[in-house]
């Protein structure tokens, strides 16, 4: 029998797949009618007043510059350079809170402390690891710790599949259930041109009721396993795993700066939470950080020593939580005793690690650009709103889940897949009486579900090589997991929705 030839197909790039898109966007500027809708004082939409326009083609120049544009902008679309720039920053910060070894240790600090009772821990990690992910979208950094999980959980009994599945299903739904993770809520905020804290408290639930599922259908799996090994789905590997993986897993103790590191990242994001929220807005009569703001200005030589451009709490958009978390990476810096010349390798090093998420951001806005340029964006707009104009808010929204799902395997960038279809999904919810915010958390959702098993991941790929486990029993593990998550992100989306 003649050998079968190795297929030599790769799947193009997030890169190649937006380049396409565009192309094919700027294609139908020539067949989709150029029209455009009145825009209110805020600059929103006004429902019912599109009326077309003359047609504004776009050619191969257009094409090839509308990445460029998207990341400067123009006239007619926002550029993503604010973003791009937060991205960066943020790579920065990680990168120097990593130099430090705090986080490594303060899990090592926890698994340590709770090894005698392994139900609780695999619950207290599985909080650390969702925590990550629905803060600062922990994925990559995950890895050092299926090394130091797995021989722990092989010696007490568990098998590889349940150390995996404590950090992947803890960060991943902690990423599926974002609350303020710049690379999946916050790039999706700014290309919906909404705040970052916008929807917090759905999110926050949401975010709650996701751990609770995850945590207990990974700790009923350990249970299981614990109590009649023939449970595990690995079962013929196990004997094998305790002669591989059984060793004292290496804990080392948090030192006095790591837990002060500890902490200044942890108050980065309660600063940037604060920032964010607009106080004013959601209490009436709430001026207190207005007030401070006003004091310190009237204050004199004070005013000017904190600068003119310092805007009060509540007020914080991009600009001021990239300022946020460049002085905090100083400030840990500082605090752990690293040196000026460590700091800026260490810091470039990690804008490095970001670049290709703050670029696709500006390949993905070009698809807007061409959009907006051959003003064909009102015209989608208002067939849209003519679809969704019998639907309801709670089917609208599951429809968008349902969109994003196979929308994310085609996109596997989460900030791509953002900052490609933000610009038309959020007007649409507002159409069909659905939020900005909660088109954010669909779209989410249904990202963080494919990255928890898509073979397309580093993250899900590093994880099985390392635990020695094959992704179709990954699969197997994880079936009745997607389901219950699927359901009731329907459910939990549909109640946002009616209450608006």
């Amino acid at each position: 029998m003649a050998k079968l030839k190795k297929s030599k197909y790769k799947m193009p790039t997030s890169f190649t797949i937006l380049f396409i898109i565009i192309a094919i966007t700027a294609v139908m500027t020539w067949i989709i009618p150029a029209g455009v809708y009145d825009v209110n004082s805020e600059g929103q939409v006004v429902s019912g007043t599109y009326h077309a326009v003359e047609s504004s083609p776009q050619g191969l120049w257009d094409i090839l510059s509308a990445p460029f544009i998207g990341m400067i902008g123009n006239d007619a679309t926002q550029g993503a350079i604010e973003i791009s720039l937060f991205i960066l920053v943020i790579g920065g910060f990680l990168a120097i809170v990593s130099e430090t070894g705090a986080i490594d240790a303060g899990i090592s600090a926890v698994i340590k402390k709770n090894e005698n009772n392994m139900t609780r821990l695999i619950w207290i990690l599985m909080f650390v690891f969702a925590l990550g992910g629905s803060t600062y979208g922990m994925a990559e950094e995950t890895m050092p710790f299926y090394a130091l999980l797995i021989p722990l959980m092989v010696t007490v009994g568990f098998d590889s599949l349940l150390a995996v599945a404590v950090v992947l299903v803890g960060s991943g739904l902690g990423v599926l259930a974002s609350t303020v993770n710049p690379f999946a809520t916050g790039i999706a905020s700014a290309m919906a041109g909404v705040n970052l804290a916008d929807g917090i408290v759905p999110r926050v639930i949401f975010f709650i009721v996701m751990y609770v599922i995850g945590a207990m259908y990974v700790s009923n799996y350990g249970k299981k396993v614990q109590a009649d090994p023939k449970n595990s789905l690995i079962y013929e590997k196990m004997d094998a795993q305790r002669k591989e993986f059984a060793v004292e897993p290496n804990l080392e103790k948090m030192t006095k700066k790591q837990k002060s590191v500890l902490i200044l990242f942890m108050l980065s994001f309660v600063i940037m939470i604060i920032g964010l929220i607009p106080w004013s807005d959601l209490f009436p009569g709430f001026t207190l950080f207005e007030d401070i703001y006003n004091t310190i200005q009237q204050i004199p030589f004070l005013g000017d020593a904190v600068g003119q451009s310092f805007l009060p709490f509540g007020s914080w958009y991009l600009n001021e939580i990239t300022v946020l978390f460049f002085v905090m990476s100083i400030i840990v810096a500082i605090v752990y005793g690293i040196s000026e010349e460590r700091f800026v390798s260490v810091f470039i090093d990690g804008t490095k690690d970001l670049l290709s998420v703050a670029l696709i951001c500006a390949v993905a806005r070009g698809i807007q650009v061409i959009m907006n340029d051959g003003q064909i964006t009102a015209t989608v707009l208002y067939w849209g709103e003519q679809i969704l104009s019998g639907l309801s808010e709670g089917v609208f929204i599951v429809i968008t889940y349902i969109f994003y799902i196979p929308l994310s395997f085609l996109i596997p960038s989460t900030s791509g897949l953002a900052a490609a279809t933000m610009g038309i999904m959020a007007p649409l919810g507002t159409f069909a009486g659905v939020s900005e915010s909660l088109i954010i958390t669909a779209f989410q959702s249904a990202a963080g579900l494919v990255n928890l098993i898509t073979p397309t991941s580093g993250v899900v790929m590093g994880a099985m090589a390392i635990a020695g486990l094959e992704i179709t029993t990954w699969w197997k593990f994880m079936g009745k997991l997607l389901v219950i998550v699927m359901g009731v992100t329907a459910l939990l989306l549909v109640l946002f929705a009616m209450i608006g």
